[in-house]
């Protein structure tokens, strides 16, 4: 089975480059679940968190459970203690008393060790962030922690001492810069592959902006508008056109 590549749109032949953002990455996810910590990966949308962390997840050991979460809003601690007895498909139904609930969510984590990844953290407020420190806090509890989000999971981490204190690792991502661009969109997608440098840097200049979804979306359109024209290389005349899909032009 084709391993999973986590890309932003279905991009047949696209590759997972290993950026420079992805290869820390790795290290530090590695060390923070060796450590039984929590972490903080941010930065602002398209940059590859969330495509990076799940490729370096992809790799770690099968044996230790993994739960995800995904907020879509400002959770409070009941809505963080639901989603964590779905993400660890306990049986029965949820305990209706708070002190019940928690004490079924520690005695769970304190079997074995386990990982939470609470992606789109952006969307978690000091109360939501409180709630998983509490569960981490707990002695007889076995969790690594990873928050993934943007810029704002940061921002509301650090308002909070007592929980910024806490965390193990920050990892700030940011755009590919101009030479990141160059070693990496060729090993991205065959149809960069032996596309001159200078189309490459037009491309980045006018439409990417060193941001790697922005450059998902152009080489899908790319891609389309060769296979139309039956053109062999990537050339200005294609991007014009891709761009006019990004609403760019």
């Amino acid at each position: 089975m084709t391993p999973p590549t986590y890309q932003y749109t279905d991009l047949p032949d696209a590759s997972v480059v290993s950026t420079r953002a992805l290869l820390t990455a790795r290290d530090n996810i590695h060390d923070n679940i060796h450590a039984r910590a929590m972490m903080c990966i941010y930065g602002g949308a398209g940059f590859g968190k969330t495509l990076a962390v799940n490729t370096c997840l992809n790799e770690l050991d099968p044996h230790e459970p993994l739960h995800r979460i995904t907020f879509r809003a400002r959770p409070t601690a009941r809505a963080v203690r639901y989603e964590l007895f779905a993400a660890l498909d306990l049986p029965g139904e949820p305990p209706h008393r708070p002190s019940e609930f928690d004490r079924l969510l520690k005695n769970v984590l304190a079997t074995e060790p386990r990982t939470l990844l609470v992606d789109e953290a952006q969307w978690l407020n000091s109360e939501a962030f409180e709630y998983f420190r509490y569960l981490w806090d707990e002695p007889t509890t076995k969790l690594a922690i990873i928050f993934v989000g943007g810029e704002g999971a940061h921002t509301v981490l650090r308002r909070e001492p007592m929980l910024a204190s806490r965390i193990f690792i920050w990892q700030h991502f940011t755009r590919l810069t101009p030479t990141e661009v160059l070693d990496v969109i060729p090993l991205f997608h065959p149809i960069w592959a032996d596309a001159s440098p200078d189309t490459i840097t037009y491309a980045d200049q006018h439409a990417a902006h060193g941001n790697f979804r922005a450059w998902a979306q152009i080489t899908a359109h790319t891609h389309t508008a060769m296979t139309r024209t039956g053109r062999p290389r990537v050339d200005q005349d294609l991007l014009r056109w891709a761009f006019s899909r990004l609403g760019t032009m």
